[in-house]
């Protein structure tokens, strides 16, 4: 069943947020070799991370309005308490770590916290970076990251499911001065990413992309993009995936005026944060390899994505897809139900290889590690709760 436009937008931006559900990782499922626990679930809506450099992990939210900091919990001594930094804002979803400070992207705005580590407490001191970005919070929810350049790059989604926009900020990547907030488009023709990062070969940028909605079960598809020189449009709103004319605004585009996809996914999988692999820990074929945190469809007859994904690359760079860990939808009589106890929002490679994966619903961070063949969860690190 598909929800009417104006209660989609109170579930994404508003409203009374859902209680908190309740993590269970012993059901996810992971290849053979690998075990999957749960760090802490008591991060309520648990959005983007950031690594500090002693082990200090933040995370943005969406509708909690808040920015936490767990201290210290991939270093030496971590802690078992969740700081809340701030709270009452708008949307602060993206959370970046450079140089000792903490940035966050909330809709028309980008904070800073300096010295963050310094300021474990609530109501840490912060700047303002700008706050001049649109202010729709329609698609207004931030994935920041810093570039090889220095560059803090921020998203500003289209601000509807599918229209033309006068401000060319919308359905764009811009490219951030973090010292001015100056910001110039870097690509274009995006809908909606919250989620990109950079290959750990060319340098280049890539990222996710949600097609529009209203469209049936299976159009359009998701989109991995590859930016190969900034300035370039990736269709939206008028091609979708490379080759799909849109009925109400592409009648009269051609494609190949536009950058196709190097990886489409099932439409409505909602893939968000992304990372390519540059640990050692996992074997051989997943170095390089880019997972995607699948948060999972609202609009379809039967549910999809709700799981991690993997992009292995073979030696031409042709890109393979499958699942990595499955198990946040509920399963009865050996079928699919319509519900979920959880969904994965953004993806982090850890100092020592292992790979986070945060969960809004259940407000859980986990950790997937390698222990090799025949090797069981049993024997994985106990959660800090």
């Amino acid at each position: 069943m598909r929800l009417p436009g104006i209660l989609l937008l109170v579930l994404l931006v508003g409203g009374t947020p859902p209680a908190r559900a309740q993590a269970h990782p012993e059901r996810l499922r992971v290849p053979d070799g690998f075990a999957v626990t749960m760090l802490n679930d008591r991060v309520e809506n648990a959005r983007q991370m950031a690594l500090g450099g002693d082990g200090t992990l933040y995370v943005g939210t969406q509708r909690a309005g808040r920015v936490y900091a767990l201290p210290q919990l991939l270093g030496d001594a971590p802690r078992a308490d969740v700081v809340v930094l701030a709270e009452d804002l708008d949307l602060p979803s993206g959370v970046a770590y450079r140089d000792g400070d903490l940035y966050v992207g909330a809709v028309s705005r980008v904070l800073r916290f300096p010295a963050v580590a310094t300021h474990l407490q609530p109501n840490a001191p912060y700047q303002v970076v700008t706050d001049r970005l649109p202010a729709e919070r329609h698609h207004g929810w931030k994935y920041l990251g810093f570039g090889p350049d220095g560059m803090l790059y921020v998203p500003v989604g289209a601000p509807c499911n599918l229209c033309l926009s006068e401000d060319p900020r919308f359905a764009s990547l811009l490219r951030m001065d973090p010292a001015s907030g100056a910001t110039t488009v870097y690509a274009s023709g995006i809908r909606n990413t919250v989620g990109f990062d950079w290959h750990p070969g060319t340098g280049n940028l890539w990222f996710t992309d949600n097609g529009r909605d209203l469209l049936g079960d299976d159009v359009p598809p998701e989109e991995v993009n590859e930016v190969t020189a900034p300035g370039q449009h990736f269709g939206y709103p008028f091609v979708h995936a490379g080759d799909i004319r849109d009925p109400e605004l592409g009648a009269t585009a051609d494609p190949a005026d536009y950058v196709p996809p190097r990886v489409k996914i099932q439409a409505h999988s909602a893939a968000l944060g992304m990372k390519f692999y540059r640990g050692s820990a996992f074997p051989a074929r997943y170095r390089g390899a880019l997972f995607i945190a699948e948060h999972g469809s609202w609009n379809r007859s039967s549910k999809v994505g709700y799981q991690v994904s993997v992009v292995t690359f073979d030696a031409a760079g042709f890109p393979s897809y499958a699942p990595f860990v499955t198990g946040w939808l509920n399963d009865a009589d050996g079928g699919r139900t319509e519900t979920s106890w959880g969904r994965p929002n953004d993806v982090l490679v850890a100092p020592d290889g292992s790979l986070l994966i945060s969960d809004d619903q259940a407000g859980a961070i986990y950790v997937v590690r390698y222990l090799g063949p025949g090797s069981s969860e049993d024997a994985a690190p106990p959660a800090v709760r």
